[in-house]
């Protein structure tokens, strides 16, 4: 299966009840959307072939892309094909897929998505070729369409190096002008408009990307969403013809979501710390002082994320590292960094100045006692407000949210003892972690928000028949888990890009992978041999694909009492830790 040009695994082949069972979904979308006045974006023939189609045109320009992020370029799941635009027959397919296209959905709002290019290098850098590549693939659309428009994520521009002024400017050229719209897909943290002269004279859409994969992690630019879109369409020479969201994933942060929906009702800029004054009054139907003064904590911190890194979740409960533990900078050596600075800085940056650390550290770029501050106001405000679904959400998000950062903490005590020969350390910490995992997910059972359960179930409910529902549950326990590709002993190259802090995950998943790996920091020392990095590899794999296939059920409600759970949580981990876990 290819998207946008990239190969997604599903390890089953697809089957004839699945394609026809999509079809009548997407049909039904559209009706929908059509109901509602929207226009809907249908797909163009973007280059990619199956291999069969060299042997029934020999003489076309086909050539097999490169590894798109797998173990060992295993063809099965990566290295496509795809046909040169500039050949013939590019656009007497692009034409028939556009008819094809039309005869069965009956009508189309002529605009069309195709993103040939998207992570996905041009072989020559040449504008010239880079116009005629552009020019192809529009000439395959407007034969099928006479009023086609173009719709091109501008992600390739921000992701590629290759992009540079001529070649960015030959593509948006190649088509007449107003026959295209370009995605500032990240806006909101690396906007191009305003190093591209406004895309070139090109129309875009100010897109906030702001979420990889649906990770859960609380996290935003609330300054620069409130503002981005106005400074955007108020500029001289301004191009921007609308705001979007390009989000992988929704379902987390609803804060900023709000906020983003709300400007594209906006003319002028909002004072977002106002706008923050009455949100919790809004969010939860009651005003109450305290839930004020957490959600301007809340503003200042996590929601002020300016050092421009991509906040994919890297967590060590989520995303453990797959490392051999003398590679791993361990809590002593940076901790004296941190009460050095007098402002809050981002620990990854640190590392960047200070190390040769090969273990991707998880992002943190705010004040963690400032954020547990705001938890104790978020617990204190629960008498009044645990009533309220959205408080019992945000509640239980914070507090898993200061639990992780502190569990990234305590997996360097657990490196640092290691480092030092201290077994018993090493045993005392990786019990507390392993415990913290297991507590985290007595956490999340309390909301709906955060179970394992309905992503299964709604896998599952997709199916026709038992065959296939055991494959559509393989493949989403998959998705948020190893990706697939793995070997026995080499992890896929996007294993854990899915992660997820759900209920029975950590439970099944993250902290059974945890305690596997410090059972070899612990024989490592006991036996006074190196870390066994294959030996953990092995055993982690084998968990992984062992869980993937199994078909044990997990809960659809929630269970607990959230404010409880949170009030002992603090108390047992954050209320000690508070003044110990800060950078």
């Amino acid at each position: 299966m290819v998207t946008d040009g990239k190969p997604a695994w599903m390890g089953w082949p697809s089957s004839s009840k699945l394609v026809r069972s999509t079809l009548i979904l997407q049909k039904k979308i559209l009706a929908r959307m059509y109901e509602l006045g929207m226009n809907p974006v249908l797909p163009a023939f973007s280059g990619n072939v199956p291999a069969a189609l060299k042997n029934i045109y020999p003489l076309a320009r086909i050539t097999r892309l490169g590894n798109w992020f797998t173990v060992r370029s295993d063809p099965r799941w990566c290295c496509t094909f795809l046909l040169d635009a500039t050949d013939p027959l590019f656009v007497d397919i692009g034409k028939a897929f556009i008819q094809e296209q039309l005869k069965e959905y009956g009508r189309t709002s002529h605009i069309y998505n195709c993103d040939t290019f998207d992570e996905n290098t041009p072989p020559v850098d040449d504008p010239g070729y880079i116009s005629s590549l552009g020019a192809a693939i529009f000439r395959g659309m407007q034969s099928g369409d006479k009023d086609a428009v173009w719709l091109m994520q501008g992600w390739l521009f921000s992701y590629d190096p290759f992009w540079r002024p001529p070649q960015m400017k030959a593509l948006l050229h190649s088509v007449p002008v107003g026959r295209m719209v370009v995605l500032d897909l990240f806006a909101e943290v690396k906007p191009i408009w305003p190093t591209s002269e406004q895309f070139y004279g090109i129309p875009y859409i100010w897109c906030m990307l702001h979420n990889f994969a649906g990770n859960i992690e609380m996290y935003g630019i609330l300054d620069n969403v409130g503002s981005g879109p106005v400074d955007a369409r108020i500029s001289e020479n301004s191009t921007m013809v609308g705001i979007g969201m390009s989000m992988e994933g929704i379902e987390q942060n609803p804060i900023v979501y709000d906020l983003v929906a709300e400007m594209a009702f906006q003319h002028v800029k909002i004072d977002v710390k106002a706008w923050i004054d009455t949100y919790s009054s809004r969010r939860y139907g009651k005003y109450v002082s305290s839930m004020q003064d957490a959600w301007t904590i809340l503003y200042h911190t996590l929601y002020n994320c300016t050092d421009g890194a991509y906040d994919k979740n890297r967590d060590v409960i989520v995303s453990f590292p797959d490392v051999d533990p003398f590679s791993i900078s361990s809590l002593g050596s940076i901790t004296g960094i941190y009460h050095l600075i007098s402002k809050p800085t981002s620990r990854r940056a640190i590392l960047r100045e200070r190390t040769d650390d090969s273990y991707d550290h998880p992002h943190l770029w705010y004040s963690t006692s400032e954020v547990v501050r705001a938890l104790e106001l978020f617990i204190k405000s629960g008498d009044e407000l645990s009533g309220s679904n959205t408080y019992r959400y945000d509640l239980v998000d914070l507090t898993r949210q200061g639990l992780a950062k502190y569990a990234n903490e305590l997996f360097l005590k657990i490196i640092e003892a290691y480092q030092l020969n201290d077994v018993l350390g090493v045993i005392h910490n990786s019990q507390k972690f392993l415990e913290l995992v297991e507590d985290m997910d007595i956490l999340l059972a309390c909301h709906e928000g955060f179970l394992l359960g309905p992503w299964l179930e709604s896998a599952k409910q997709l199916a026709q028949d038992q065959e296939q529902a055991k494959q559509f549950e393989w493949n989403a326990r998959t998705q948020i888990t190893m990706w697939f590709d793995n070997t026995q002993v080499e992890a896929s190259l996007l294993r854990d890009y899915g992660n997820k802090y759900w209920s029975g995950l950590l439970r099944d998943y993250y902290g059974p992978r945890a305690a596997i790996y410090f059972k070899f920091l612990k024989e490592s020392l006991e036996k006074g041999d190196g870390f066994r990095l294959k030996d953990w590899r092995k055993e982690w794999i084998k968990l992984t694909n062992d869980w993937q296939s199994d078909r044990n059920i997990y809960p659809m409600q929630s269970n607990g009492d959230a404010l409880n759970t949170s009030r002992w949580l603090y108390d047992k981990y954050l209320r000690e830790a508070r003044t110990t876990y800060d950078h």
